[in-house]
């Protein structure tokens, strides 16, 4: 008997009611399904007894890629019905799909994704023949709302027109001629048995195509281009998952068999608790239907009776937060609704009827853009807060839970004895001493959650550098139902906290900013993980790098690591020489290929310099780069006239305070610069040598007046690397340069800004001039 093709739009309480009928009147030998066939064997855990939305969650990884998506299932999903019904009349039930770790899904978070921009343009068409916005409102239009009689019928001139001839990509290709080897296989089994497809809509005018009778069998696909020959056996199950075929059926041998990971890679697929919050299309989902906890009510008691628990909802939602909704609103917003889908041709008022007349009735000031609803996406931002409402109350607030029998990743089981042992495991707020051991532990523990996303941890305050004198943490625990979905795909990145977080810290390498990989260092510090993997991504990406003021910023973050550091453990570890040498080197290297005469100084590039010479001055014996070669860098640079005034006095600055004896120029454009380049890094030099101070101040009194007005914002931007004790001893010795006697302190505390004073001597200058040219001096 031939197959029995059922196209289905995912999450659509219409589509579910026809599966549901078709499985029950057929009673089928076979119901096969679009998933992961490599859960085949471990379809008893669907069963066990849920509350759903619940999802299928796979990782992989290998050398290449890393990779992980989502197969869910809410009450209403004609794939949950599919499974569920199948079981019910005693059918026997597969999903035919590739493995979702197949390169195939490489570009999916979401088996379930609908492929609306492959058929745009036939949307497009219908939506304005039947006037209507989007693809949802039209889908509603042509197959929620009007009676189900001929819904199979109707269902299947759509999807035939939305495939028409457009060429399916070379993914799609692949799925379609997998999938449709699982139906040849099942007809020829089920003799003269019927067979059941369900798969998304567009799919299924290639499938009844290709398993037609006499269409050639492609073997197992491939694990993809470039990766090793994929291994395949029938019915061959998850790498990582719980081992025990829990369905008790096993397959004949002429099944198709099913692609295995490459060797080397690793991957697993559990099952994980779902939200309506994240199935819906207004919060970013891939695909399917929007307003979840509509379509749930729209299953189970009909689109009559959701239109009147959309309304509801929507007022209880209001009400709640003190927005007045009065009962002439709630009749103006039915009734708007009631006559909306009278003039759209509505047998019973449909979604966007009911969220429209709420609009009506509830919004009484112009609408800033159109209402979401109009459209597919996330709320943009600014959006009435009524509609922000109006939307909330049809996503919902329904999370899964999963039977406890349910198998999961060893991660999960290990965080919950952590927690217990560590008295970790309540809610509450909890103060942490670093210095403590057993407060340094826990400390990691948590630290170690966050990392890995995991909700109901919150550190209130604590140190936020290497350098930071507090050993004080304050954090928040709440046992959140969302912990253990996010344990459970946190597994993807191994097994126990430790491993799992280390994992995570050196894959933020690759794509961080590279002011953020101090921060990725630091965590990796209040985390206790091993470093050496988090470290050496980290001096590979700063190779890379050719900011140079960031890489600078790094530099610092992990010499104040290496200093001070002794809470974390990380004071003197050798394990932080890498990166410190490679901070270093790249510091070297771009600061030499600076160039330009622009006058203004940068302190991002100057805190680099410094922060090599502290390399030097703190960690030379763990530098594997030799302090003579910064030397001689510093020294070229101090003499180059087309290198920037700021990194000239630097230069000069470090190489002065090595006791290199280098001649570097400045002019009285310029001055101001060069000295914030020394200041920066021979401050405390410069304290110490009366004659330099001297030298400094008889530079500074060559200047002719206006050259001094002009290099003052620059002069002040230099000496303000003193702090103010600093600047009184630099008072000091320039009233001793000049035999003089007086207050530092006054001297140093003018009654008026500076500038102020500058821009009076200024003013006065020019009157004189005027003065003088008219004769009246």
């Amino acid at each position: 008997m031939a197959a029995v093709f059922l196209g289905v739009r995912h999450h659509s309480p219409a589509c579910a009611r026809l599966v549901k009928r078709t499985i029950e009147a057929l009673r089928p030998a076979h119901v096969l399904v679009e998933g992961p066939a490599d859960v085949n064997p471990r379809l008893g855990e669907l069963r066990l007894g849920h509350d759903l939305p619940i999802a299928i969650y796979t990782y992989y990884r290998d050398e290449a890629r890393s990779h992980a998506s989502w197969t869910p299932f809410c009450d209403y999903s004609p794939e949950w019905v599919a499974l569920t019904t199948a079981h019910e009349v005693g059918a026997q039930v597969r999903f035919i799909d590739l493995p979702a770790w197949h390169p195939a899904f490489a570009d999916r978070g979401n088996r379930y994704a609908d492929a609306e921009a492959r058929y745009d343009e036939a949307v497009d068409r219908l939506c304005r023949e039947f006037a209507v916005d989007n693809v949802d409102t039209l889908w509603d239009h042509l197959f929620e709302v009007p009676d189900d009689a001929d819904l199979a019928v109707r269902l299947d001139a759509y999807f035939t027109l939305l495939r028409g001839d457009s060429e399916a990509g070379p993914d799609d290709r692949a799925r379609e001629s997998y999938m449709a080897t699982w139906v040849r296989a099942a007809v020829a089994e089920a003799g003269e048995r019927p067979v059941v497809v369900v798969t998304g809509g567009f799919h299924t005018p290639a499938l009844r195509a290709l398993a037609e009778p006499g269409t050639p069998t492609p073997g197992p696909p491939a694990s993809g281009a470039g990766a090793p020959p994929s291994r395949a056996r029938p019915g061959a199950g998850d790498p990582g998952a719980a081992g025990k075929a829990l369905s008790g059926k096993e397959f004949a041998t002429g099944w198709p068999a099913v692609p295995e990971p490459p060797e080397g890679s690793s991957g697993a697929s559990y099952l994980v608790p779902y939200s309506h919050r994240r199935l819906d299309s207004f919060t970013g989902y891939q695909s399917g239907m929007p307003s979840p906890e509509y379509y749930h009510h729209v299953w189970e008691v009909g689109v009559e009776r959701a239109a009147d628990a959309l309304v509801e909802a929507v007022v209880r939602r209001l009400r709640k937060r003190r927005q007045p909704v009065s009962t002439a609103d709630l009749i103006a917003a039915r009734t708007q609704a009631s006559a909306l889908a009278v003039l759209r041709g509505h047998e019973q008022p449909a979604r966007v009827d009911v969220l429209d007349g709420l609009t009506g009735a509830l919004v009484s000031e112009d609408l800033s853009a159109p209402p979401p609803w109009t459209r597919r996406g996330v709320l943009p931002p600014g959006t009435h807060p009524a509609v922000v409402e109006m939307v909330a109350a049809l996503s919902g607030e329904r999370v899964g839970r999963l039977h406890p029998d349910t198998p999961a990743p060893p991660l999960v089981s290990a965080v919950v004895a952590e927690l217990a042992e560590l008295g970790l495991d309540h809610d509450g707020e909890v103060r942490l001493d670093l210095a403590d051991p057993g407060g340094r532990t826990r400390s990691r523990t948590l630290h170690r959650l966050r990392v890995l996303d995991v909700p109901g941890f919150a550190r209130l305050s604590g140190p936020g550098s290497g350098a930071e004198p507090t050993a004080r943490e304050h954090w928040r625990l709440v046992n959140l139902d969302t912990r253990v979905p996010a344990l459970v795909e946190a597994a993807a990145h191994g097994a126990t906290l430790e491993e799992a977080a280390t994992t995570v810290l050196r894959e933020r390498v690759p794509d961080a900013e590279v002011a953020d990989l101090g921060r990725v260092l630091f965590d990796a510090a209040l985390c206790g993980v091993p470093t050496p993997g988090v470290l050496d991504a980290v001096a590979e990406g700063l190779g890379r790098v050719s900011d140079l003021a960031a890489v600078g910023s790094v530099l610092a973050d992990v010499l104040a690591l290496w200093r001070h550091d002794r809470v974390f453990g990380t004071a003197g570890s050798p394990a932080l020489a890498a990166v410190l040498d490679a901070a270093v080197t790249r510091v070297l290297w771009l600061v030499e290929g600076v160039r330009g005469a622009q006058a203004v100084a940068e302190p991002g590039r100057l805190r680099a310099v410094a922060a090599v010479r502290d390399a030097f001055r703190h960690a030379a014996d763990a530098l594997p780069t030799e302090e003579r070669v910064a030397a001689d860098v510093f020294a070229r640079i101090a003499v180059d006239p087309g290198v920037p005034p700021d990194l000239r006095g630097a230069a000069f600055g470090w190489a002065y305070a090595g006791g290199v004896d280098v001649r570097s120029r400045t002019t009285a454009a310029t001055v101001g610069d060069w000295l914030a380049g020394l200041f920066a890094v021979a401050r405390e030099d410069v304290l110490g040598d009366r004659h330099l101070v001297a030298a400094v101040d008889d530079l500074v009194t060559e200047l002719s007046e206006v050259d001094f007005l002009r290099a003052l914002p620059a002069l002040r931007q230099a000496f303000g690397y003193f702090p103010p004790a600093e600047r009184e001893t630099v008072a000091g010795l320039l009233l001793e340069h000049r035999g003089v006697g007086g207050s530092t302190r006054a001297l140093t505390r003018t009654p008026l800004d500076p500038l102020v004073l500058a821009e009076v001597l200024e003013l006065e200058t020019r009157v004189d001039d005027v003065l003088a040219r008219e004769g009246l001096a």
